[in-house]
């Protein structure tokens, strides 16, 4: 029988690492440096299910995952779970009783930024470098023992890497999460057995005529008197020049069979066009009943 594979935005140690072992029991896990590599990956067949992030409450969105998930209509979520974000500042067992006079720290930028309060105010005396992943600089740490360093990271990469979490909870903002979805190439959903069912979405991208005025509110219109609740809404840019935009909502409802149909006939009626990029089931990992 041939394993599952599924693929995510790698190392190991990363959050979306702690998203695929939330969503996945089985098969094998495959790490991609970039995301269009783990997106491509899924279109070409070379794994099932790509995982991947979508949004962080305090960063917003990621627009690359938002773009190729355009790119690929093909392509569609199947599934999506809410992680908390929890930085940890960790470092080498070589360096426990002296992981205070550490001189660098390194994370991906986005970590460095969440614990902007605890690197001001109580490590001002040491510098923070990027890198490309929170599971890279643990990897990156976990090598060099020789050298006075540490890393911004969650526990899973702590784990993974053998490293002394220090200083836990250092981010700022204690109800930081992440949304990671799951694309696969048909839309098929996807329910993970270990995981509690909080609700279904549905995602269109709908893109607006050129010479329609009030066009985006009669399109909002649509939704409000069907009483259907939108989550989010937000824009991107067609890449076609300057003022073409696609917009991109989240509905709080699974595809029926009338009312988010008939809110696209409307929609086409004045002239957009509407593009379902999945209806599915989300979940939320509450990493407290690991």
């Amino acid at each position: 029988m041939v394993s599952t594979k599924i693929g995510y935005l790698g190392p190991k140690g990363t959050f979306t690492k702690t998203a695929v072992d939330a969503l996945f029991n089985d098969g094998e896990k495959v790490s991609y440096l970039t995301i269009p590599e783990c997106i491509d990956a899924v279109k070409y067949g070379h794994i099932t299910y790509g995982v991947l992030p979508l949004e962080n409450a305090l960063e917003g969105t990621v627009n690359i995952t938002l773009d190729y998930l355009i790119q690929y209509k093909s392509l569609k979520i199947v599934s999506e779970v809410v992680v908390p974000i929890r930085q940890h500042l960790m470092v080498h067992p070589d360096h426990l009783n002296d992981w205070k006079s550490i001189t660098t720290i390194y994370s991906h930028p986005h970590a460095l930024a969440q614990c902007h309060r605890f690197l001001h105010n109580g490590m001002k005396h040491v510098s923070a470098e990027t890198f490309t992943s929170t599971g890279a600089a643990a990897k990156f740490v976990s090598e060099n023992a020789d050298l006075k360093i540490g890393a911004i990271a969650n526990e899973l990469a702590a784990k993974e890497y053998g490293l002394e979490i220090v200083q836990a909870n250092i981010h700022d903002f204690k109800n930081n999460h992440t949304r990671f979805i799951v694309l696969h190439k048909n839309d098929t959903e996807w329910h993970p057995e270990k995981l509690t069912l909080k609700g279904y979405k549905t995602t269109l991208m709908i893109s607006l005529p050129t010479d329609h005025p009030g066009a985006l509110h009669q399109v909002l219109s649509a939704f409000a008197w069907r009483k259907i609740n939108l989550s989010k809404i937000e824009s991107r840019p067609m890449k076609t020049g300057l003022g073409n935009y696609y917009f991109l909502v989240d509905i709080e409802k699974k595809m029926d069979d009338i009312l988010i149909p008939n809110t696209i006939t409307e929609m086409e009626a004045l002239g957009c066009s509407a593009e379902v990029l999945g209806s599915y089931p989300y979940f939320l990992y509450d990493d407290t009943l690991k």
